[in-house]
């Protein structure tokens, strides 16, 4: 009986494709009838959804960055598998800041908008080197968590795990009760997870029924640029690590990662999607200490979509805009603040931080920023889709480099039947680490 229900449920992915579409019916409705009180709606029920996903980002993080750290004393070669991880996520990301600047300078997105210097603003927070190494160290415990510094909360969490590892035996009481927070978090989360197709029809209708497609049109070689540069990321650079790097199968890849790449769409989170690219990793056949590890340090400073591309094409477009001219040495600062600065982002919704830390370090005008912000929320989705892409590949390349990644499991990924990813039952194959070759 059980089983025959279970096959007249409809697929998440479904699910979300229903909400994107009924969202897109409803905020062009708002907008061509001049419906405010379904814009309100729309809005709020988008707001709510992101709200629900932002309540649980400050302890979830520092959970899973302390959990994170203290499972590698599980794994063998931990500080090589760690190592190998930085570096992937460093080679991935100077090969998508070099897509994006390519794009930039093919297509001169800042051309024949009509836009001038006087439309920018000033945001309200930039971001600068000393900004961003001063502000790693909190002044104290709590305004952390209370501001939502994920930056600061990942320093804290790393000197908790560092130290639990060196008390040994003493902090075992630390670590369950840790482990056991985390895994209520993720139950949590996932409820909210689970009413996703709920939030994309407000967020994407509030969208449609704020901005309306005139904006996109003002913006749209700028927006085909990102968007363009994130598919050739997420299908030509990732597929094509997958076969050569880790002798994968690049569509197997999709079909197992594919909810959390939506969820991410959607939600515009790398850390609010965190729980659930951990899951569909360990599906994958990445061990769950290694996965529990590489996700959680990937959806804090692993952004291919926020960091690389976005900065890259957005530099350009300012740098238009204001009738600057950029020179070799300043796409290669580019290339430099993507691949080392990419923390500053810090899984939250919008990439406005990395931004200014980009603009900031070649000297471009802050007004710049205000040109894109109207244009972010459009923008968003696609580069969190691809971060979160790329959060879930280098734990399977990093693992199949190691003769860690479980390939019968890979094989048998299937997405579409991930129903709650904390159902254990389901993940008992994963719970132990495959020695290293």
């Amino acid at each position: 009986m059980s089983s025959n229900t279970k096959s007249f449920k409809v697929p998440f992915w479904a699910q979300i494709l229903a909400g994107l579409v009924l969202g897109v019916l409803l905020g062009w409705l708002a907008r061509n009838q001049d419906l405010s009180w379904l814009t309100t709606t729309l809005e709020k029920v988008g707001d709510t959804f992101i709200g629900l996903l932002k309540l649980a980002v400050a302890p979830l993080v520092f959970f899973a960055i302390l959990v994170s750290i203290t499972n590698l004393r599980k794994v063998n070669n931990a500080a090589r598998l760690a190592s190998r991880t930085l570096l992937w996520f460093m080679v991935t990301s100077l090969i998508a800041v070099s897509i994006g600047l390519v794009i930039g300078l093919l297509t001169n997105p800042g051309a024949g908008t009509g836009l001038t210097p006087k439309d920018g603003a000033k945001p309200e927070e930039t971001g600068s080197w000393i900004d961003f190494l001063t502000g790693i160290v909190p002044t104290d415990v709590i305004t952390p968590f209370t501001e939502l510094n994920v930056l600061q909360i990942v320093f804290m969490a790393a000197v908790a795990g560092i130290a639990a590892l060196q008390l040994g035996e003493k902090a075992q009481p630390i670590l369950n009760l840790s482990e056991s927070v985390l895994e209520l978090l993720q139950k949590a989360l996932w409820w909210v997870i689970r009413l996703a197709p709920i939030g994309t029809v407000g967020l994407i209708g509030n969208a449609i029924a704020t901005y309306g497609w005139d904006l996109i049109g003002k913006y749209a070689t700028f927006t085909a640029d990102i968007y363009v540069g994130c598919l050739i990321v997420l299908f030509g650079v990732y597929p094509a690590l997958l076969a050569t790097v880790a002798k994968a199968n690049p569509i197997q890849f999709f079909k197992g990662a594919w909810p959390a790449i939506q969820l991410a769409f959607v939600s515009r989170s790398s850390v609010g999607t965190m729980p659930l690219t951990q899951k569909v990793t360990e599906r994958l056949g990445v061990p769950k200490e290694y996965a529990s590890f590489a996700v959680p340090f990937g959806a804090t400073t692993k952004m291919d979509g926020c960091a690389a591309i976005y900065p890259a094409i957005a530099a350009i477009f300012v740098a238009q805009i204001f009738d600057i001219q950029l020179g070799v040495g300043d796409y290669l600062l580019i290339a430099f603040v993507s691949v080392v600065g990419s923390a500053a982002t810090a899984g939250l919704t919008g990439a406005t931080v990395m931004l200014t830390l980009t603009l900031s370090t070649l000297g471009l005008p802050m007004e710049g920023v205000g040109l894109l912000l109207a244009i972010d929320p459009i923008l968003d989705m696609i580069r969190t889709a691809t971060n979160v892409a790329g959060q879930a590949l280098i734990p399977v390349l990093v693992s199949a480099r190691e003769n860690l990644l479980d390939r019968e499991a890979y094989a048998t990924a299937d997405g579409s039947s991930l129903d709650d990813p904390w159902d254990e039952s389901r993940d008992a194959e994963h719970d132990k680490v495959p020695a290293a070759a």
